[in-house]
């Protein structure tokens, strides 16, 4: 169904058709439909990590559901766990569209969006009001205009807002598209965040007597001195996973495309190769400390397979969803199942 849709998406601007596809989503779930738009959720593959047991080992990036609106609909495709967000304290309107652009012959994106939410206090009521009791991370974020040497006030007040809703929550410091945001994943900056953060959240776990995972979510646009860093900034410091990677500033093949010269993060498939050498990089620094998750030009079911063959014990979709549709996530649970069997970490 979705290879017969997608000519009709993509022949609507790149934002618009992403509002479409949720909403249609949404009708088809509340309907009972969804069979007709997605196929059959994959078989469990039961994966164990951050303490948490999860149905399959691949879930959704943040990015697509920003404000936790469309969990219900989502989770119905059978993902083994959900990352909504990036949330911010206040809500902002994100960076003018348009700010979402497609290069369909390298199955990428690239994205501005600029942290583009409702605010905290809204993605809130809205995971309160979804009936779905898979494994839901929250991705949380500073706003645009809160200087660096106040982030920590707005991940704070983040963190303790979703905090008895999340299963995990994922400190984003990684967008390219939000001013100076990634100076914070650097040195002295990360370890007094991480600090900080780590300490919110033991006060958290014992207000509510449940301890939940802190995840740091990164660049692919790193050198072996910043890896270095940020593997001693997490290693004992309360960090309990990483997500490697977010989107790159970099062009890497698809120099001449139209849109390729557009400001913001490249994400699909030409982020693979570089999202999955710093992933190997992380697992190799850390050598299996935390838990890592994949992310970063999932295209395939081999893509997923070889993101757990580099070092991860999850992996996350979101651009090749837009260009496989929902058939990619059983395919990546099944070749995962097939080269790797049981995945498991604590």
């Amino acid at each position: 169904m979705y290879e017969r849709l997608r000519p009709l998406l993509f022949s609507l601007e790149a934002e618009a058709a992403h509002a479409v596809t949720l909403y249609a989503l949404g009708v088809a779930q509340r309907s009972g439909l969804m069979r007709l738009v997605a196929q059959p959720p994959p078989a469990d593959l039961s994966v164990h990590a951050f303490g948490i047991a999860f149905p399959n080992p691949v879930g959704l990036a943040a990015g697509l559901d920003k404000n936790g609106e469309h969990i219900d609909a989502l989770g119905a495709l059978g993902f083994g766990f959900i990352e909504v967000g990036t949330v911010t304290p206040r809500p902002q309107p994100g960076n003018p569209r348009p700010r979402l652009f497609r290069l369909p012959e390298h199955e990428a994106l690239i994205n501005r969006m600029g942290f583009n939410n409702a605010g905290v206090d809204a993605l809130v009521r809205n995971v309160e009001k979804s009936a779905w009791r898979g494994v839901l991370g929250i991705n949380i974020g500073r706003n645009k205009d809160t200087p660096n040497e106040l982030a920590a006030g707005d991940y704070v007040l983040c963190l303790s807002r979703v905090y008895p809703l999340a299963a995990y929550v994922t400190v984003n410091v990684s967008s390219p598209n939000t001013p100076g945001l990634r100076e914070l994943q650097q040195g002295d900056s990360l370890q007094r965040l991480v600090a900080v953060l780590a300490e919110t959240r033991e006060k958290l776990a014992a207000q509510h007597r449940v301890r939940k995972p802190l995840l740091l979510k990164i660049a692919p646009d790193l050198d072996e001195a910043e890896m270095d860093a940020i593997a001693a900034a997490v290693s004992g410091a309360g960090i309990d996973g990483l997500i490697c990677t977010n989107t790159t500033t970099g062009r890497p093949g698809v120099a001449g495309a139209l849109h390729a010269n557009e400001q913001g993060g490249l994400s699909g498939k030409p982020l693979f190769e570089k999202s999955t050498a710093v992933l190997q990089g992380m697992a190799r620094r850390l050598n299996g400390k935390i838990p890592l998750i994949g992310a970063g030009g999932v295209l395939t079911g081999s893509d997923a397979a070889d993101k757990v063959a580099a070092g991860a014990t999850l992996v996350q979709l979101y651009t090749g969803l837009v260009y496989r549709g929902p058939w990619l996530l059983t395919e990546c649970v099944e070749e995962i199942r097939r080269q790797h069997g049981d995945v498991h970490a604590e």
